[in-house]
């Protein structure tokens, strides 16, 4: 009569790429007690397919085996390693950071420590403690994507998108132009200006003009319960953009994530305006291809020290949108919803002062009007002028606050000169606060 292992140790010789044929090999010399040769089988599917969830099972189902064994019964297949048809004579390496195995039989002729490595599957521990995050092996922060948004797509504010051109685009476009007019590449750009009127929007276009990856990060990505732990999440982010460059790196929020350190703030949260100083202060050429972004609604809250040269030194006020703006914030907002007779003109005179999210909510409460007439009535009628009219009794312009803190500022607190362009919206478009 054939021997059954036999027969398969030939077969596993022909046909070494069949991976079911030595998995089956594999548990029969498991069955007769060839512990290291049954090892040495699923070493060789594991080489090929690291993640094969049978061929992980057999090596524990050896080590079990091997641990419920005496220390002088291990079996008469394990007292001295044969050489098994197809087997390889040494285990392939990996990468995998060794874990405490759990303890088997003294005796038992296997060294376990060194297969767990070089095979890369261990027998769980019976007790594990937590253990923190290396900085060796950062968890990302923020998610990368390629931004294919321009500052085409940004409709009017062309004061603004102007102004980012020539203090940032084209410097970063020309570096040899602009290094023989003085014009330092290093640093980063601040966006400032009351709340929804799309400073992340323009961000983003930055980004696609750049063709650079886009990195956002906001204040609950930053700050952490535990002391230090803000700190080094700051320095993660840095080197998950600095391994992705080209890329920007957006601090939305940054009057909370920078803010001043003189105002009675906790330790740790000076601690991180320190780090962020230490970040954007790099001596070498670690910041090559990285653009530091950040947008505020109350820059005179940020840190002085993170506003001074080579690091947010360049600020462009983003005011609320213009008339073309409103315009196509408006076409946006009505485009996928029925409507009918809505005079585009009247309502962009009507909501002068309107942020974009206020556009955005003037239009779905006129949306909302003609949806509940078309429930009471069972059909579907489009949103009409009446609609808006009725709207716009009910949504106004939600920026008055923070026109008033702004006012504030820009008369008292502009001895330096960085709000004159806000000073002269203050001036010209003279907003209710």
């Amino acid at each position: 009569m054939t021997d059954p292992l036999a027969a398969l140790a030939a077969a596993v010789e022909v046909l070494p790429d069949d991976t079911a044929l030595r998995l089956r090999y594999a548990g029969l010399l498991v069955d007769a007690g060839r512990l290291t040769d049954a090892i040495a089988q699923a070493a060789a599917v594991l080489q090929r397919e690291p993640g094969n969830a049978d061929a992980q099972a057999l090596v524990r189902r050896a080590a079990d085996a091997a641990g419920g064994a005496d220390a002088g019964g291990a079996g008469t297949g394990d007292t001295e390693r044969s050489a098994t048809p197809g087997s390889p004579t040494t285990a392939p390496s990996s990468p995998s950071t060794p874990v405490t195995p759990a303890t088997p039989a003294a005796d038992d002729g296997i060294d376990w420590h060194a297969l767990e490595r070089d095979i890369g599957v261990v027998t769980p521990p019976p007790f594990v403690t937590e253990q923190g995050t290396s900085d060796d092996d950062p968890v990302p922060i923020a998610e990368l994507r390629r931004e294919t948004t321009r500052l085409a797509d940004v409709g009017g504010l062309d004061g603004v998108k102007r102004r980012i051109e020539e203090s940032f685009l084209q410097p970063m476009a020309h570096p040899d132009i602009a290094r023989a007019f003085g014009k330092t590449l290093r640093g980063g750009l601040l966006l400032y200006g009351p709340p929804g009127c799309g400073k992340t929007f323009i961000a983003r276009a930055i980004a696609g003009e750049l063709g650079a990856h886009f990195l956002s990060v906001s204040l609950n990505g930053v700050l952490d319960k535990y002391i230090g732990e803000s700190e080094k999440n700051v320095h993660r982010v840095f080197e998950q953009a600095r391994a992705a460059a080209p890329a920007v790196l957006f601090f939305d929020e940054m009057d909370a994530i920078g803010g001043k350190r003189s105002a009675g703030q906790w330790s740790s949260f000076r601690n991180v305006v320190n780090q962020l100083l230490v970040e954007m202060d790099g001596v070498d050429a670690r910041n090559d291809g990285l653009y530091v972004l950040a947008a505020t609604n109350h820059p005179w809250d940020v840190d002085a020290a993170l506003k001074r040269p080579g690091r947010f030194d360049r600020m462009v006020f983003v005011g609320p949108p213009d008339d073309v703006a409103r315009e196509a914030v408006l076409r946006v907002h009505l485009r996928e919803r029925p409507i009918e007779g809505i005079d585009l003109g009247a309502l962009v005179r009507r909501t002068r002062g309107f942020s974009g999210a206020d556009l955005q909510h003037l239009v779905t409460t006129a949306a909302e009007k003609a949806m509940a007439e078309s429930i009471r009535t069972g059909t579907v009628r489009p949103i009409r002028m009446t609609d808006v009219r009725d709207a716009l009794h009910e949504v106004r312009p939600s920026i008055g606050p923070w026109v008033q803190a702004a006012r504030n500022v820009a008369e008292f607190a502009n001895t330096s000169g960085e709000y004159d362009d806000l000073a002269a919206w203050l001036r010209t478009e003279k907003p209710r606060g």
